[in-house]
């Protein structure tokens, strides 16, 4: 994976993911509040999954587990495709409902 880069580069990138995670899901929770989305409880969880998961890749990183590094590309695809894509377009009608931007 990149020419023997990937325990180099693999450390910080999970950590700027965790940080950004945390951010946006932060941001995401309080707009879907203030929208009074039904839901909050059951993303908020959702949401505490992805990072608990995230959390998980850095420990195992850190504990210097090579065969961790696939799993994930794998989890950024499914959050891209399953979480961003499917999940979180649930929100977006009562958001805008309730003026929410």
């Amino acid at each position: 994976m990149l020419k023997g880069q990937a325990q180099k580069i693999a450390g910080p990138l999970l950590d700027d993911l965790l940080i950004y995670a945390r951010d946006h899901f932060s941001t995401e929770e309080k707009m879907m509040s203030e929208g009074g989305f039904a839901g909050l409880a059951e993303h908020r969880a959702k949401h505490e999954a992805l990072i608990d998961k995230v959390g998980d890749y850095i420990f195992r990183y850190r504990k210097g587990d090579n065969a961790m590094y696939v799993q994930p590309l794998t989890f950024l695809h499914e959050w891209l495709t399953d979480h961003m894509q499917k999940e979180d377009q649930e929100y977006g009608p009562c958001l805008h409902a309730h003026g929410v931007r």
